[in-house]
Parts: structure tokens; sequence; C-alpha cells
């Protein structure tokens, strides 16, 4: 029963990251550049272990193709392949400020229903 609830709770944790992996890619650029893994790293190390490379790379085109994110290569410091890093663009920048105020209208909203007192049964008006 409990590996059900787990499950469960897995399940909306991934619907609730679905509507918000964008602008949390889009803040963890603000802070620096970054390439690929780096989003992995940063978003599992925040306890957000759910989302996988499957996620992110599509994001990150999507986000690219819109003027949000701007990619160059650089070499790696381990002497592999270059690493394609993305960075914000003007766009980008906007979108996030706009995305950050819309979240915290909405997390404040859900956060009072949520916290509110729970119900006594009483249907009386």
């Amino acid at each position: 029963m409990t590996k059900g609830l787990s499950g469960a709770g897995d399940q909306r944790r991934s619907q609730l990251l679905r509507g918000v992996l964008d602008l949390c890619l889009l803040s963890l650029i603000a802070e620096r550049p970054r390439y690929g893994f780096e989003f992995a790293e940063a978003l599992a190390g925040s306890g957000m272990e759910l989302v996988s490379d499957g996620s992110i790379y599509p994001l990150l085109a999507r986000m690219e193709r819109a003027g949000l994110v701007s990619s160059y290569r650089a070499p790696s410091p381990s002497g592999g392949a270059p690493r394609k890093y993305y960075r914000l663009t003007e766009a980008g920048r906007t979108e996030l400020g706009g995305g950050r105020a819309d979240w915290q209208a909405f997390a404040g909203a859900v956060g009072r229903i949520l916290t509110g007192t729970e119900s006594t049964g009483d249907s009386t008006p």
C-alpha cells in the first residue's frame, strides 16, 4: 500500500513540475550559463530528482527556438567533446520575471487553500 501511495505522490509531483519546469530551467540559467548534465544535477539537488534528461533537452530546444535562451559550445574541462551551454536572452529574462510573478501568485493562492482550516462537516450556510 505504501508503494501505491508513493507512486501517486510521484505522479502528482511530476504533474506539478511539468507546468513549471521551463521556469526552473530559466532560473538556473539566470544564475550562470549551464550545460545539459548540470541541469539534472541542480534539479536533483533541489529535490526534483524526478526530472529526466528526456524532459530537459527537448524543453531547452523549444526555449531556444522561442528565443528565450541561446547556446554556444565550449571545450570540456576534462578534455572530452565540447559542451553545449545555454544562456538567457533578453526575452528569457523577461519571461522569467513574468513567470516568477505568476508562480508567486499561484503558489500563494494554493497555499492559502491547502493550509486553511479543515471543514467541520457542518454544511449549514
